[in-house]
């Protein structure tokens, strides 16, 4: 059938309009209506079977199916589970009756109820959302292989066993004295359900299964005498009772109170999240739940019926069938509630047969080859086989908890587990090892760890690269052991730190599991970060490394063990040639990455860098510099760019050079002309260095400064100093010169090039948008200030 339509969960309160009391009457009964009738016909049955398996009055049964249906439909969190007496329950009600005899347990029927209803009000109930998705679909299909094995032995017209085993065994002897009518009416009811999807649309607005038991209940009518048929003992009325209070043994009956409390809780908070699992409508509020099924509990114990829990097989019923809302889990207790008082006689009318069908067609559908699939996948097969087993052979809650309990296991072993492993650098002959600790590393590693330390060969120089997020204090202590002692034996211990959890804090303080955002390396930390302060153990330079050289050698020999192999299979198609989207022309200035502002790689940036970012001009005045003119040149003939990028920075030196001869240097200083803004100077002259003959290339950006270019008035009131202003001026100066610029005027007007322009605060690592009218901000995050009050970034807009 196909699945319900989503609706909006929301109250009329939170969508912002009041529903009129008759529309929120009626809103979805055409669905809930036939659905509440079809689990009904459920319910009523296995009611009546749970009670006489757990030695109680058999209309007990009954009415807890009628307040599970009445009272925690109404009051419950989880809009679409039903909820009655659970064959869960039955050992543990069995051995209360047997020891308190029945007015006693329903007195503690209702005190596990008022328990539930104050760990609903303790908002304990949303720790069913930490249950392994797992564990409840083997759950489900433990679940629905029980109901197939004892249903089949109804549908052949035998008795089913106590047990799955039971079942299991006596399958030959119930096949050998097979009912014919019986097995006709069920698999009547099995073709039914299988085959109403192939009927016309018109019709299948009509649940299959509640067609499936009318057609076969009304086939079965001739057959008055040779068919079982549901059946009552007495009268509902005569059922009611009230509690009484036992007589002493208050520890045992406390035992009894946490047992059914705790385990109806558990039951309806995993029934709940597997209802939440096969549908898309409401989510359950797990602590309005709990307290739902504590009211419901006291109701039964007070009017003597079983102990109530939500019960998945009813609940998945109700979905199969369609419901929409909570009406139809209340609507299936008015009906059990009103047949059970006036129309028994009907009841009666339904073979036991037909609902095995439909009972067989529902726990089928609860074993779901996708969710074998993905516990496959996913590693956790062990985890499903072994706790849908235990749930089929032994019980539900020890299956539950099993599976739990493997789950958290496996979670502990993937997660605290560090890959520890030793390798040789070169020929072994060299004695240069490695030793790699990558992970979380605990004590639970200790065995591991200290098998891998003992495989190094004495005497060798040793690199222990710590790449972890989690390090405690026996770790510490196993290493600086090891250290210690490989040293005394003439061996040497470099222990290079690269993760976030370190050696000396596992020393200083309480083990944490560190930020995986902090672990900056590769392309994002400087050297200083990590090969100063994370090399511990060795006593001087290596000798391969000579000390100016040893940075970026070090850095080398890191890139080809840790990232070399991480990068081959994104440039190798890259080995025949580039093919770049932007020309990223920025400054020389070490601390400005454009890859990594920019968050690219290899072959996507054809980058030029020189002083200022400035594209210059030529010695005759026309044109730009010759080395930006020669890579514009081949960027767009060669490399067919589609966008040219001018990235300037706070804190550039070349601006903070121009403010300065601009404080000191007099209005007609020779060899410039008072502006600022003939672009040229009037040669190299005496005591001009080269630095001074380049940065006539960035004039033209101090005049427009000093004539109040909008961008310098823009980062002004964003709170920027001056040298900076001068920067986000010099970039839109430059993005000026470039549109002007004869080879690039008709791939502009064209639209097939773009130009924008940059600047990388180095304070913040944020990154603004500069163009000729002010500035704009690419960081979508709030704001911040600095110590000094300061904005962080700039709050102007274009």
């Amino acid at each position: 059938m196909p699945a319900p339509a989503v609706t909006d969960p929301r109250p009329a309160a939170a969508t912002g309009s009041r529903i009129p009391l008759r529309t929120a009457l009626t809103s979805g009964l055409r669905w809930d209506l036939p659905a509440s009738l079809v689990v009904f016909l459920v319910a009523v049955p296995l009611s009546l079977g749970i009670a006489a398996a757990s030695g109680a009055p058999v209309m007990a049964g009954l009415i807890a199916a009628a307040i599970g249906g009445i009272v925690a439909g109404t009051l419950g969190g989880s809009p679409l589970q039903v909820s009655g007496p659970a064959a869960g329950l039955t050992v543990i009600v069995a051995g209360l009756i047997e020891q308190f005899g029945w007015p006693a347990t329903c007195a503690i029927t209702a005190a596990a109820g008022v328990l539930q209803a104050l760990l609903g009000i303790a908002k304990v109930g949303r720790v069913a959302l930490a249950i392994a998705p797992v564990v409840v679909h083997a759950m489900l299909a433990g679940i629905g292989i029980i109901i197939v094995l004892q249903q089949t032995h109804v549908l052949l017209g035998a008795e089913a066993g106590e047990s799955a085993w039971q079942n299991v065994k006596a399958l030959p002897a119930s096949i050998a004295s097979l009912d014919p009518q019986a097995a006709v009416l069920g698999v009547a009811v099995i073709l039914l359900l299988l085959g109403w999807k192939y009927v016309p649309a018109s019709l299948r607005r009509v649940p299959a299964p509640l067609v499936a038991v009318v057609a076969a209940t009304a086939l079965s009518l001739p057959l008055t005498s040779d068919v079982d048929r549901i059946t009552f003992d007495g009268s509902l009325l005569d059922a009611l009772s009230l509690p009484q209070l036992p007589g002493g043994h208050w520890s045992a009956i406390a035992v009894g109170v946490v047992t059914i409390a705790l385990v109806a809780s558990v039951e309806s908070l995993l029934s709940a999240v597997a209802v939440d699992r096969m549908h898309h409508g409401e989510r359950t509020n797990f602590n309005r739940e709990l307290v739902g099924q504590g009211a419901a509990n006291v109701t039964s114990g007070m009017l003597g019926g079983l102990p109530i829990t939500g019960v998945i097989v009813r609940s998945a019923t109700n979905l199969e069938a369609g419901a929409r809302t909570r009406k139809s889990a209340i609507l299936h207790g008015v009906w059990v509630l009103v047949f059970s008082l006036l129309l028994a006689s009907v009841i009666e009318l339904v073979p036991v047969a037909v609902l095995a069908g439909l009972l067989i067609i529902i726990g089928v559908r609860l074993v779901k080859v996708a969710d074998f699939t993905t516990a496959r996948v996913t590693g956790d097969l062990a985890i499903y086989a072994v706790t849908l087993l235990t749930v089929v052979f032994v019980n539900l809650l020890a299956g539950v908890i099993t599976g739990l309990a493997l789950a958290m296991a496996s979670v502990l072993w993937r997660v605290v587990r560090a890959g520890i492993h030793a390798e040789p650098l070169g020929a072994r002959d060299d004695q240069r090892w490695r030793v790699v600790i990558d992970g979380s590393c605990s004590f639970l590693s200790l065995p591991r760890l200290s098998q891998v330390l003992a495989s190094v060969p004495p005497g060798s120089h040793v690199t222990v690269e710590l790449e972890v997020d989690f390090l405690d204090h026996p770790v510490h202590d196993t290493l600086d052991a090891w250290r210690r002692r490989h040293v005394s034996n003439g061996g040497t211990v470099e222990i290079e730190e690269s993760g976030t959890a370190t050696l000396r804090e596992a020393q200083d303080r309480p083990p944490a599991r560190g930020s995986s955002r902090s672990a900056l390396r590769g392309g994002f930390a400087p050297w200083r970060s990590w090969q100063r302060h994370g090399r511990t153990g060795h006593a001087g330079p290596t000798p391969e490394l000579p000390g100016p050289l040893s940075p970026v050698l070090a850095g080398v020999d890191s890139y080809h063990r840790r990232h070399a192999h991480l990068l081959r299979p994104h440039v190798q198609e890259l080995s025949a040639g580039q093919d770049p989207d932007t020309l990223f022309l920025t400054c020389a200035d070490s601390r400005l990455v454009p890859n990594l502002i920019t968050s690219s790689g290899p072959g996507d940036l054809f980058t030029v860098r020189n002083v200022g970012n400035v594209v210059g001009n030529a010695a005759g005045g026309d044109g730009l510099d010759p080395s930006v003119e020669a890579a514009l040149e081949f960027a767009l003939k060669e490399l067919s760019v589609k966008s040219v990028v001018i990235c300037g920075h706070s804190g550039c030196g070349a601006m903070s050079a121009l403010m300065a001869e601009a404080l000191t240097a007099p209005k007609h200083s020779a060899g410039h002309s008072p502006e600022f803004g003939a672009g040229h100077s009037t040669g190299a002259g005496a005591g001009r260095t080269p630095v001074d003959v380049w940065l006539d290339h960035a004039r033209p950006s101090m005049a427009a400064f000093r004539a109040g270019h909008p961008v310098q008035a823009d980062a002004a009131n964003a709170g920027y100093g001056e040298a900076d202003q001068l920067a986000m001026v010099n970039v839109a100066i430059q993005l000026e010169q470039l549109r002007g610029h004869h080879s690039l005027q008709q791939a502009l007007e064209s639209g097939e090039l773009h130009l924008t322009g940059l600047f990388y605060d180095i304070a913040t690592a944020q990154v603004l948008q500069v163009n000729p009218t002010g500035i704009s901000h690419l960081d979508p995050l709030p704001r911040a200030t600095d110590d000094a009050g300061h904005p962080s970034v700039g709050v102007g807009v274009a």
